[in-house]
């Protein structure tokens, strides 16, 4: 039986919590010690201005005491000066000011300066007070077995693709017990029917998902469906009418104001697309919380034809869903989870990019953008110098290849032998300033990708493979499986950064940073 992520906390001590294997399957603790251990040498500055950032969550808590002390100070003083001093400064005869006075002068100054200053530097920090994610009923999983008769029944595939499908399965690094919708699946329960792939079945399965992560995300947060502000639903393969956030709105009985924002076609890295959008949100709207929900909708998407390259998805996708509270309250910054640092989007616009699934070029322009956030000075630095190597060698390389073909010199050649024709690219240690990563889990070869272009120890992609396993490939809401696993499993420190890699078709490379503020 697969240990899910979700039952990882009621585990007794003696228990083995789940680890993953190169194979992406899990293994306990003692299966795991083959992998060498293995210390990051972290940036000192880093955690310095990561602890900052933690110290900054309860200033807003002390400016706002020492203000109130400071009120309390002047409203005493001015009712103990006496009721002439008013009228003596009026006329203009005071002539040396009362000790109390100016005792209340430096009081009021000092408010003053307070005031501008917490304005001045006043910025909504976005924090995430708390996520859930989606834990299928057991009505709804299926082990390869099973999944595979369900393919068979739809009467849609031929004797080569079932083969095909049976052999992709097994190497997915999927488990035997991820979730297909009750619309798929109902052939398992009488074989005279096929799929219902109507929009009734779709739209009770997104219900199902939405409406039990978002009760789940507001009990846990002990927050009111009335004090949702911004409501943001992403579900790029249905969108029905009335939208989703229509049906959120109308199931809980939220605001008629909510600002309410409906996102599809945006793959698998649309949670975080959410997410960054609630962040603009917020910054220009002091005092709100936002609701984001990230799922997707298979009912209406399993591909019904003998394509190899479209049977894919009827293999490693899978149903899920997850919501986040997010607020830019000063009052949560003490009880929320996670700070939003950094989100940065790269996406590409050319006929490539448009009928691509993953590309690599993305994601390096990605982390190109993300590196002088999170990167420390010295790693910064090697990049700067090898791409000054990289320049000059070619310039040289130009200039003597021109030298050479006006005369043609022992000196030219000697010094052509010596510059190297090609410069490799450093790729900096990113581990130096992330602690722990979300990988989006988009299948076994995209996470030994990422983690093989970045130099990733098994641990780092071990979130990635655990959810893979335990759930499939649930599109966007992925990423917050692998965080769920972070937060249970790996336990983040007070201090730490959760980097999360989302993936999009079109194509979409967005990834956040994020600051553990509790542990």
């Amino acid at each position: 039986m697969v240990v899910s992520a979700s039952s990882i906390r009621d585990m007794s001590t003696d228990e083995k919590l789940p680890r993953a294997d190169s194979d992406g399957s899990l293994a306990s603790i003692d299966d795991a010690t083959n992998h060498a251990e293995y210390k990051v040498r972290r940036s000192r500055l880093i955690g310095m201005v990561n602890w900052w950032h933690v110290a900054m969550t309860f200033y807003p808590h002390i400016l706002v005491t020492l203000l109130c002390y400071l009120a309390s100070q002047i409203t005493f003083d001015v009712l103990t000066i006496g009721p002439n001093v008013p009228i003596e400064i009026a006329l203009g005869v005071l002539r040396e000011l009362p000790p109390a006075l100016l005792d209340m002068s430096w009081r009021s100054t000092l408010l003053g300066l307070c005031l501008v200053w917490y304005l001045a530097r006043h910025h909504h920090p976005v924090y995430l007070v708390d996520f859930v994610t989606f834990e299928p009923p057991e009505s709804w999983r299926l082990t390869h077995d099973e999944l595979m008769t369900c393919m068979r029944r739809q009467r849609c595939f031929t004797e080569e693709s079932i083969a095909f499908l049976k052999r992709i399965l097994d190497k997915s690094g999927t488990g035997q017990r991820t979730a297909w919708p009750p619309g798929i699946t109902r052939c398992l329960r009488d074989e005279s029917k096929t799929a219902d792939q109507s929009v009734e079945a779709a739209r009770k399965e997104s219900e199902t998902v939405i409406c039990d992560v978002v009760q789940s995300c507001l009990q846990r947060t002990g927050t009111l469906p009335t004090e949702v502000d911004i409501l943001i639903v992403n579900c790029s393969l249905f969108s029905p009418t009335p939208s989703l956030c229509a049906m959120i709105m109308n199931r809980f009985k939220m605001c008629e104001n909510v600002m309410a924002y409906n996102l599809s076609g945006m793959g698998c890295s649309a949670s975080l697309i959410g997410i960054e959008l609630a962040q603009n949100v917020l910054r220009s709207h002091p005092n709100k919380v936002a609701l984001v929900v990230s799922t997707e909708n298979l009912t209406q998407n399993l591909y019904h034809g003998n394509e190899r390259s479209m049977l894919l998805q009827n293999t490693l996708f899978r149903c899920g869903g997850a919501a986040m509270l997010l607020s830019n309250k000063w009052r949560d910054g003490q009880r929320a989870k996670f700070k939003l640092l950094h989100v940065v989007r790269t996406q590409s616009t050319g006929d490539e990019a448009y009928d691509a699934v993953y590309e690599c070029r993305t994601m390096e322009k990605n982390f190109t953008v993300l590196g002088p956030y999170v990167l420390p000075l010295s790693e910064q630095m090697r990049v700067a110098y090898t791409l000054a190597k990289k320049k000059l060698c070619k310039y040289l390389c130009r200039a003597l290849r021109l030298h050479k073909e006006e005369s043609r010199s022992i000196m030219t050649e000697i010094l052509s032998s010596w510059i190297p024709a090609k410069i490799p690219a450093y790729v900096p240690d990113f581990k130096r300033g992330i602690d722990h990563w979300c990988i989006h889990a988009g299948g076994r070869a995209v996470v030994d990708g990422v983690a093989k272009n970045l130099k990733l120890q098994p641990e780092h992609a071990e979130p990635s493979k655990v959810a893979l396993f335990n759930y499939g490939n649930t599109s966007s809401s992925s990423i917050w499986y692998e965080m769920d696993y972070v937060r249970k499993v790996q336990n983040p420190r007070k201090g730490h950064r959760i980097l999360q890699v989302a993936f999009g078709s079109g194509f979409k490379c967005n990834s956040a940073v994020w600051l553990c503020l509790h542990e």
